[in-house]
């Protein structure tokens, strides 16, 4: 009875540690800045898109099959999940130099002060993990080099168990939900000006495509490729301009105005 309690103690605190996770993800990225212009309209578009999508994605696999099955689609998911945002961050600061070098002089100054938003996101995005890591790896190193010394080993285990393994996962389960967040809210890039992330979505959407382009082309006639090919990058920079529209039309956010 006891041992039960125990696993479920542990059990709930694990969970727990992941919806902080969870949490902390999402106060980061969704917490709206001084440049973000939120719009519903735009977010059920944006979802409507990301539906259609995907169902035109599994549409095509049941027709025509996927090399390496079901568990490859998976897989291929999961990686642009972390891959997405890593292009980003390599792509992203050239996309917002020549934004901030598109607008006009005089609302510069502003925009590079709003910078310290998306880099407070970066510094997040990449300490957490990063530290998590590298503080595991030292506990590790202390505890190897700490052999023969019973008491210091049996502290340092101690430490690596209700320190090192808890942070660690929560450390995970971070990286997994600002992953996500991260590639929607383009890194908050939205506090530096609205139509920002709309820029940026349509640049990283074809990047990504490039990318996958090493992969190889889906399986199904030429035009059914070329369609699957350009679908989704096509789809996703009408929705962006589609975007600035509705920024410019509905409230009054222009990249030059």
């Amino acid at each position: 009875m006891a041992l039960r309690q125990l696993l479920a103690f542990g059990g709930s605190t694990w969970l727990g540690g992941v919806r902080h996770a969870r949490r902390h993800a999402n106060s980061i990225f969704a917490t709206a800045g001084p440049g973000r212009t939120t719009d519903p309209v735009i977010g059920r578009v944006q979802t409507a898109r990301a539906v259609v999508g995907a169902l035109t994605t599994f549409g095509l696999i049941s027709v025509y099959g996927v090399d390496g099955g079901w568990s490859a689609v998976f897989e291929d998911g999961l990686t642009k999940l972390f891959v997405a945002p890593l292009v980003l961050l390599l792509v992203g600061p050239l996309v917002i130099a020549g934004f901030i070098w598109y607008v006009p002089p005089q609302h510069r100054p502003v925009l590079r002060s709003r910078l310290r938003y998306p880099l407070r996101a970066i510094a997040w995005y990449l300490g957490i993990p990063l530290g998590a890591v590298a503080g595991f790896a030292v506990l590790a190193l202390l505890l190897k080099v700490s052999q023969g010394i019973f008491a210091l080993q049996a502290v340092i285990s101690l430490a690596i168990l209700i320190v090192g393994l808890p942070f660690l996962v929560w450390a995970a389960a971070f990286l997994v939900f600002s992953s996500g967040s991260a590639a929607r809210y383009a890194f908050n890039t939205a506090d530096v000006h609205a139509a920002l992330p709309a820029v940026l979505t349509a640049v990283l959407v074809w990047v990504l495509n490039v990318v996958q382009l090493g992969d190889g082309l889906p399986n199904g006639p030429l035009g059914v490729q070329m369609a699957a090919f350009l679908g989704g990058p096509l789809s996703v920079t009408a929705v962006s301009a589609w975007e600035l529209h509705v920024l410019r039309t509905r409230h009054n956010v222009r990249v030059r105005g």
